[in-house]
């Protein structure tokens, strides 16, 4: 990495010159700044008063003015991207000075605040931390910014579809990460009611990104309550520091073979404008575009295998995948166990005796039948910017997001037309900060995949007892001419499906437009009532996040240690919509119906509190740093909790820095997880809070799902020997396995980690290391339950009394072909009974062999102890043991051209969550970048690819197939400027 070294030295020649001003207590400051080297003036130069929020830049001739009310002596500070910060104190106003800045290859100086909440040495921080500046991000060969992250030493990125990219670090990966934080400029990126962090798709443009910073594992002890697997920090340029006009184009092309679409073309275009006046008043503006053919998920992988009992293990002539009736792929809806699992029994099959029983699917549709290949994102942001005083600047900002796209949670979310808007006020000064901000979330035209599958299915194909007729009669006929099984249950699947809904008909394109546009995902065939005739999946979701959150900085009026104090307070408002979220003061009967003023009630509250102090103490000649830290969080659904932070750093030699640091944190039930309400393909899937249960009963009067597949597939086997279903099922009452589940409590993780960083070799080497060990206690995950019910007097009449778990009426209850008459299901949010330890390492090299040539590394391993005892439902670690990455590049291999070269890997791993469960097999991939600058034009033009190679891969079981992307981007950054 280039920086510079400041030399400072007195003119004669040219005598910038700190004067009084005459009769208003002013200094004024100017200056130039010339590159030693070429004694050329340096344009953009940051110029900083220290201890204040006053500075300036430098303009096109290096000049600079700098007007303050500070008293002599006082430092400034100059700073610029490649150089090495420097400090230098005025003592009067008689000195003269010029500077020259003079470049040299030093590495390991970045200055991070993430880890500690104030700035310190990237080497000395208490915690992993990673840093990735505007060189950084510049060179890396990723499209963008965001993509870049994939490349830092931990991080796992789950990519779903082109707008949107999660990291997760240190295991338990989902696509919706509760677990990881999405911070811009203190404002969290996670959408209230989606539960998902946006920070890709709302976030920063290329052109306003100055950093980001992530913290690896468990950072709750000084951010709260979600940030247990850790946080990105992604850091905005300041409208005083960087002004002028840039843009920014980046045109290029995926899809280019083996991802299951035609090539595609993608767009971005980016514009930033940015102004100062006085350096007392700043402003900017940001507009981005990105329009593309998104990836796509079409993995024909079999989660259901005839070997399962889910499937029918006892017919070997079904083995294959092309003959399994209850075949179950990884992207395609409406074949799932849940509500789509159908038996046919009473069979008479050649070869067997007595009644025999097939489980069969639903057929569902594949994803990309009924997603949008096209998706487009929208980014606008401005921010208005008022220095008060010299440690006073008050600012508004403003940010929009519009994106669409694709997302996993318990089912795939088509994201259309959602918008989240921002709007935040901060008054901050070197040592404090008060912000409050409101997030706004509509999530527009979108709908949820699996209730479209199923209500497309039903509509156009009937319920599934009306389907299972249609499917046993042609059956059993085509059995009865000597027909194999394997051919004639696809001859009864054809029969049933008559009429049913073709993909690219005009029956399926009217079909899917009436469903999406409906918001109950009810049906009417199946439940009766007003339900819709055709049900509905439309996602109506809004909400609102109000936040406010203050630090102070109160070290200089402590003297015998470093003190940080800060507090926060979190509001969420859910408008209910009666499918998703509902007012829960309203009768149960009543909370899917809408009021005469068209409203499902009262909005629904959601909060939490918290504050913590952190004491930071040097010893030794500050070769040893004693970090302690103290965070309570409080949310009135649950008592308050704790969670303590020591750390300690000690420096060897004055460059070997070691460090170890031993957490505990908490997190509470994020929106979804707490109080959602959906009915979700005859699936009521519910919030983990206590009064949500209250006339339900799912907690205590229930069976797992995973013992009423066992308990079913040893019934079909008995009734295939003789007994009859009801005696059968009473047999094999013991396999049925009560729930009898808590209330939601928040997680728990004990962190404990060391690490050694350090820079080598007369500065030309960066090591780091860092090792882990987590413990997890009281998980949040999902279990799915049926509730028995006795048997309704009248035949389809509504469930009216349960029967209690244990009893006669509630085993015969279970049997699969009692399930639309006597069960209701749900998938419940709850905790895992077991402790969950997992632990790991990191190693990450940099090293600056030639010149500016500069190779880097880094391999990260994670791993999950085996529990002996089962639990309520499987945690998914989701998380490759290995992966690794290669770089190798130059930044000015010749004058203005530079390159860089990435290789990426990581090792097959299990994929375990409610929607899809299997094996994502290992992948290599190469990324390569090419770069040339003209300075004269303040332009550059990059010509690069991800995946060069075009090795097809997935990221995790049920994600998209992601090919080579190959683009040409061109930036000119810091037009206008004067």
């Amino acid at each position: 990495m280039k920086i510079t070294h400041i030399a400072f030295f007195l003119s004669l020649f040219f005598a910038p010159t700190l004067i009084l001003a005459q009769g208003n207590n002013f200094i004024i400051v100017s200056g130039t700044i010339v590159q030693q080297e070429t004694k050329a003036p340096l344009q953009g130069v940051s110029v900083l008063l220290k201890g204040t929020v006053t500075g300036t830049l430098t303009d096109s001739k290096g000049d600079f003015s700098l007007k303050t009310r500070a008293k002599y002596p006082f430092t400034l500070v100059f700073s610029s991207i490649g150089f090495e910060t420097q400090e230098f104190e005025i003592t009067s106003p008689e000195s003269k000075l010029n500077i020259e800045l003079l470049t040299q290859t030093v590495l390991g100086k970045e200055v991070v605040v993430t880890a500690s909440r104030v700035e310190e040495s990237i080497l000395k921080s208490p915690v992993a931390i990673e840093k990735l500046d505007i060189r950084a991000i510049r060179e890396s060969p990723a499209p963008g910014f965001y993509d870049a992250l994939e490349n830092v030493k931990g991080v796992q990125m789950t990519t779903s579809s082109l707008t949107f990219k999660v990291p997760n670090t240190r295991g338990f990966n989902i696509p919706n990460n509760f677990r990881f934080v999405q911070l811009v400029d203190g404002v969290d990126m996670q959408a209230g009611t989606l539960g998902v962090p946006l920070g890709n798709a709302i976030g920063p443009t290329e052109l306003d990104i100055a950093s980001v910073e992530i913290t690896p594992g468990a950072a709750s002890a000084l951010y709260g309550m979600s940030a247990i697997n850790g946080m990105a920090n992604l850091i905005t340029k300041s409208p005083f520091l960087y002004q002028g006009l840039s843009l920014y184009t980046r045109n290029g092309v995926n899809h280019v073979g083996g991802t299951g679409r035609d090539a595609g073309i993608l767009t971005e275009s980016a514009l930033r404008y940015a102004q100062a006046f006085n350096n007392k008043f700043a402003f900017k503006v940001n507009v981005s575009y990105m329009r593309g053919k998104d990836w796509l998920s079409d993995t024909r992988t079999n989660q259901n295998p005839n070997t399962l009992n889910t499937a029918n293990p006892r017919f070997s002539e079904l083995n294959a995948d092309a003959d399994n009736p209850a075949y179950d792929a990884w992207n395609k809806y409406g074949d799932d166990n849940g509500s789509n699992a159908v038996t046919i029994s009473g069979l008479t099959i050649p070869g067997q005796t007595g009644a025999q029983s097939i489980v069969v699917r639903r057929t569902g549709y594949w994803e990309k039948d009924v997603v949008n290949p096209i998706v487009d994102n929208l980014k606008f942001d401005a921010a208005l910017h008022y220095r008060l005083s010299d440690n006073a600047e008050l600012s508004y900002g403003y940010r929009f997001g519009k994106l669409d796209g694709l997302f996993q949670r318990g089912n795939k979310i088509q994201m259309d037309n959602v918008t989240v808007q921002n709007h935040k006020v901060e008054l901050k000064g070197s040592n404090y900060f008060v912000k409050s901000y409101v997030s706004i979330e509509n999530t527009g035209d979108s709908y949820n995949i699996k209730p479209l599958v199923d209500n497309l299915d039903i509509t156009s194909g009937g319920k599934n007892s009306v389907w299972q007729a249609k499917y046993k009669t042609a059956l059993q006929n085509a059995l009865n001419a000597g027909t194999p099984l394997a051919e004639a249950l696809k001859i009864g699947r054809t029969a049933a499906d008559a009429g049913r809904a073709e993909p690219g008909t005009a029956q399926f394109n009217d079909l899917k437009n009436t469903i999406v546009g409906i918001n109950n995902w009810d049906h009417q065939e199946v439940v009766g009532g007003d339900a819709p005739a055709t049900g509905g999946a439309w996602l109506n979701q809004k909400s609102r996040t109000y936040h406010t959150d203050a630090q102070w900085d109160l070290s200089e009026k402590v003297k015998i240690f470093d003190l940080l104090v800060g507090g926060d307070l979190r509001i969420y408002e859910v408008v209910p919509d009666g499918n998703n979220f509902v007012d829960f003061t309203r009768p149960l009967a009543e909370r899917n119906n809408p009021l005469e003023d068209g409203s499902f009630g009262d909005n629904v509250y959601y909060k939490k509190f918290g504050g913590f102090a952190q004491v930071t103490k040097t010893l030794f000649e500050e070769k040893l740093k004693l970090f302690g830290s103290l965070r309570l969080d409080y949310n009135p659904e649950f008592d308050a909790k704790f969670n303590p932070r020591v750390a300690a750093v000690y420096t060897l030699a004055g460059k070997h820095n070691f460090r170890a640091s031993l957490q505990n944190g908490y997190r509470f039930p994020a929106l979804f997880e707490a109080i959602s309400f959906v009915n979700n393909g005859n699936i009521r899937r519910v919030g983990g809070l206590s009064y949500i249960n209250e006339g339900l009963n799912y907690l205590d009067n229930s069976y797992t799902l995973a013992s009423s597949d066992i308990f079913n597939a040893a019934v079909n086997a008995d009734v295939a020997a003789g007994l009859s279903a009801n005696d059968a099922a009473l047999k094999n009452r013991a396999l049925l396995s009560a729930t009898s589940l808590s209330p939601t409590r928040p997680e728990r993780i004990n962190s404990f980690e060391v690490g050694y960083k350090s820079v080598l070799l007369e500065n030309k080497l960066v090591v780091d290391v860092d090792a882990y060990i987590n413990q997890y206690d009281g998980f949040l995950g999902q279990v799915e339950v049926s509730v028995p019910y006795k048997r309704a007097l009248t035949p389809g009449a509504n469930f009216v009394e349960q029967a209690p778990v244990g009893s006669d009426e509630a085993v015969l209850a279970m049997l699969r072909a009692n399930r639309d008459a006597q069960q209701t299901r749900y998938r419940v949010y709850t905790n895992a009974k077991n402790k969950y330890n997992n632990y790991g390492a990191a190693l990450g090299l940099t090293y600056n062999f030639y010149q500016k040539y500069t190779v880097s590394g880094n391999a990260s391993y994670n791993n999950i102890s085996e529990n002996s005892e089962p639990d309520v439902f499987v945690t998914g670690f989701n998380t490759p043991k290995w992966s690794t990455n290669v770089s190798f590049g130059n930044r000015e291999v010749v004058k203005n051209i530079g390159f860089n070269i990435v290789y990426r890997w990581q090792q097959e791993f299990l994929w375990e969550s409610p929607l899809v469960n299997g094996t994502v097999p290992s992948f290599g991939t190469f990324d390569a970048q090419a770069t040339y600058k003209i300075p004269r034009h303040k332009a550059t033009f990059k010509v690069g690819g991800t995946n060069i190679f075009n090795n097809n891969y997935v990221q995790y079981a049920g994600g998209p197939t992601l090919g080579g992307l190959y683009y040409v981007a061109i930036t000119l950054d810091g037009l206008l400027q004067k």
